[in-house]
């Protein structure tokens, strides 16, 4: 009798037997993400030697800039899957390279003495592998700037296609000496193994002397969580706060920019609006800073960051806006002006934050 070659025995067994290789492909998955975490010290130190020091000199206007890049990929022809979009990563390099050429004309804008940046793209497939550190470097920084990374994962496996290889961070860099760079690991909130894939935060400290003072200047760069609801990026402010006390305590003179993901005005005060399910931050803790600190706010309110939930060409005049990116600074810091520069979102979905500002 010749048996039958699609009988529900076969079907069944030829079920089974995709369904444990898939169990074994995601198994090795985890094993080669868990064997290659990115697992930094606590704190990474570089100490550099010039031949002439440069120092800070007080009672000169300086101007600081913090802008989050949105590694080049998220111009305003882009929506993102973590926001509620659909799109991973943009549809060419070209798309990238017009984002870098535009974020280059609005550095060259401000013409800042200071850069705090983040989310600058060192080797990730969603930028397209470009080394986004080495074009700034060679086109505005100069050398040398300075890297910390935030995420770095031999590969991403969400969503479909799947993000891939990410190697991203923070770049400070200076018109001044920078002698003492250090990468401060923050809290990680993700437990194993959503961990293994997921960013691992830092701040990116850097010190220069200050002329005739003893003291340092120290810039603090950061990018706290985002899509975290356990507390994480409270922790990480916290870890902020007690850095920034801790330099005060020296005597140095400090300036904390960047991304907090935390709205810095109540979001009930602010002009902008809500679409259904969009992300939304909490409010940057006040109480958490002691009145040695002053945080600064552009109160014009010209939004810093836009929601991704869909690109920002297809808004037709809605606001779908947050308040997140900025200074924190020390009481001997004389603020001249703090504002937001709104370049529309056209090359990032952040818009950079200008610091004018003295040493008394």
């Amino acid at each position: 009798m010749e048996k039958k070659l699609f009988s529900g025995k076969n079907i069944l067994i030829g079920i089974l037997y995709i369904i444990g290789f898939i169990v074994l492909l995601l198994v090795l998955l985890v094993l080669y993400l868990t064997l290659t975490e990115y697992k930094p010290d606590q704190v990474t130190s570089m100490v550099i030697d010039y031949a002439d020091i440069n120092e800070v000199p007080t009672k000169t206007s300086f101007k600081a800039v913090s802008f989050n890049l949105g590694y080049g990929a998220l111009g305003e022809e882009e929506d993102f899957f973590m926001d509620g979009g659909k799109k991973v990563y943009p549809d060419s390099v070209e798309v990238v390279e017009k984002n870098l050429a535009g974020i280059l004309e609005v550095l060259k804008d401000i013409d800042a003495d200071f850069h705090l940046l983040q989310e600058v793209d060192k080797n990730s497939k969603r930028s397209f592998s470009i080394d986004q550190q080495a074009y700034l470097e060679d086109t505005i920084l100069g050398l040398p700037s300075f890297y910390a990374e935030n995420y770095k994962v031999k590969f991403v496996p969400i969503p479909f296609p799947p993000m891939g290889k990410v190697d991203s961070g923070l770049v400070t860099s200076a018109k001044y000496n920078i002698l003492e760079v250090d990468r401060i690991s923050l809290f990680v909130p993700f437990k194993w193994p959503v961990r293994i894939a997921n960013l691992k935060r830092s701040l990116l400290v850097t010190r220069m002397p200050v002329e005739n003072t003893g003291q340092d200047l120290v810039l603090i760069n950061l990018h706290l969580e985002a899509y975290d609801d356990s507390g994480g990026r409270e922790k990480q402010t916290q870890e902020l706060m007690a850095l920034m006390e801790d330099e005060v305590a020296k005597g140095n003179y400090v300036i904390a920019g960047g991304d907090f993901n935390q709205s810095f005005f109540p979001l009930e005060d602010l002009p902008y609006e809500s679409a259904e399910d969009q992300w939304e931050p909490g409010l940057l803790d006040l109480n958490l800073f002691s009145e040695e600190f002053h945080i600064l706010r552009d109160e014009s309110m010209t939004p810093t960051c836009r929601s991704n939930h869909i690109a920002h060409t297809a808004y037709e005049g809605r606001k779908y806006y947050y308040y997140i990116d900025g200074f924190i600074v020390s009481d001997n810091i004389n603020v001249e002006k703090i504002e937001v520069y709104d370049q529309g979102f056209k090359f990032s979905d952040h818009n950079p934050v200008v610091l004018a500002f003295s040493l008394k």
